[in-house]
């Protein structure tokens, strides 16, 4: 997932980009929340939310190649990777220390922490931290996570390698060879999509070889279609952009499976139709459109300030609200101040960790490794 810059850029925000990524997080978290009502995907209420990483990653191809597609004349590999490092990192390392200083609160029939040593955990810790995918023996919890500490950390793992084929490779492809890549990478994705064995792309979150193809083909589709979006982006007049996107937004990730267990397909065809069709849509909408409320403009820059932060620090509190409701067999109608407390709770930590640690943190390391301070991305 990419986030707009808290830090000096010379080149202006796209304001309703952030303002639909901050739409998409909490969309995310509500979608987190839900997972302790389902069995399997079939029945998960706000059943699409997974597709907002597809909606990221797309997000972070248009934002990438804005932001360095003119900038390679002088600019190094290893000074861009340095600035996505910076710009991703600081939250990755608070989401894992967050996780494991709740670890041991979070225990539950589904998983058992008590028989995990406070060894075992600082390494868990720790390689959560530097974004080490976990193996059989340090995945503590033991779904198979690659982060059992903080889940979504699957998705920076995607994009930390997107950034890395972006730099040694994706940048350098002309437009029509980008396009030829883009729509291999489509085509692979909507066949594991329709003709998979789970009828969507709920995949990515462990190192498995049926796991880690969809979740490679995610990242590689949507962030190649992201660039090429930019490349090609012309923009339209569309007024009230970002309520309509919005709302759009949120219907595509709450809308309810399709075509049940019967028929698997049907939910992989509308998976492949938001990803392929409707989300680039959007980000060009999006892009095109400009914000003259001001209060609307000072949604937009917050829900784009706290999605990023948001992503990264929700996710222990889902596995404490999970192990809450199991432990006690509460009904959704049961559980509700404890959702909302959770859903609240965790944009006020995601402004906190923005504020008070994620800029100071990356103007320090920007200070401290980057060349041009003033255009740290």
């Amino acid at each position: 997932m990419n986030t707009q810059n808290a830090l000096p850029s010379t080149k202006p925000h796209f304001e309703i980009l952030d303002g639909l990524r901050g739409v998409a997080a909490i969309m995310v978290v509500w979608f987190h929340i839900f997972e302790a009502f389902a069995t399997s995907h079939l029945d998960q209420r706000i059943n699409h939310g997974y597709l907002a990483v597809d909606f990221f990653f797309i997000l972070s191809g248009f934002v990438v190649g804005y932001a360095y597609d003119d900038r390679w004349k002088t600019l190094s590999v290893k000074e861009f990777l340095k600035r996505r490092v910076i710009r991703l990192h600081p939250m990755v390392v608070m989401g894992a220390l967050i996780g494991g200083a709740m670890f041991y609160t979070q225990g539950c029939s589904v998983w058992d922490v008590t028989e995990v040593t406070v060894l075992a955990l600082f390494v868990a810790t720790f390689i959560n931290a530097l974004l080490i995918p976990a193996t059989i023996g340090t995945e503590v919890r033991g779904l198979g996570e690659m982060y059992p500490l903080n889940g979504p950390s699957w998705s920076l793992f995607f994009e930390y390698i997107g950034n890395i084929l972006y730099a040694l490779f994706i940048r350098k492809l002309p437009t029509k060879a980008l396009a030829v890549l883009v729509f291999a990478a489509g085509c692979g994705l909507a066949s594991y999509a329709i003709f998979g064995p789970l009828g969507d792309i709920c995949v990515g979150y462990s190192l498995t070889g049926a796991e880690f193809t969809g979740g490679f083909l995610r990242l590689l589709f949507s962030f190649s279609a992201g660039l090429l979006l930019f490349r090609l982006f012309k923009p339209v007049k569309v007024k009230n952009t970002f309520w309509i996107c919005s709302l759009v937004v949120v219907f595509l990730l709450a809308t309810p499976r399709i075509g049940g267990g019967e028929m698997l397909w049907l939910n992989g065809l509308y998976d492949t139709i938001c990803f392929a069709l409707l989300f680039p849509l959007i980000v060009y909408l999006g892009a095109s459109g400009t914000v003259s409320n001001k209060h609307t403009i000072r949604l937009c820059k917050f829900l784009g300030e706290i999605s990023y932060p948001l992503y990264m620090v929700h996710y222990p509190f889902i596995y404490l609200y999970y192990a809450w409701v199991k432990n006690h067999e509460l009904t959704f109608k049961e559980s509700l101040p404890g959702a909302l407390a959770v859903v609240l709770g965790s944009i006020l930590l995601a402004y906190l960790c923005l504020k008070c640690y994620d800029i100071p943190v990356r103007k320090y390391l920007s200070k401290r490794f980057l060349k041009d301070k003033s255009k740290a991305k």
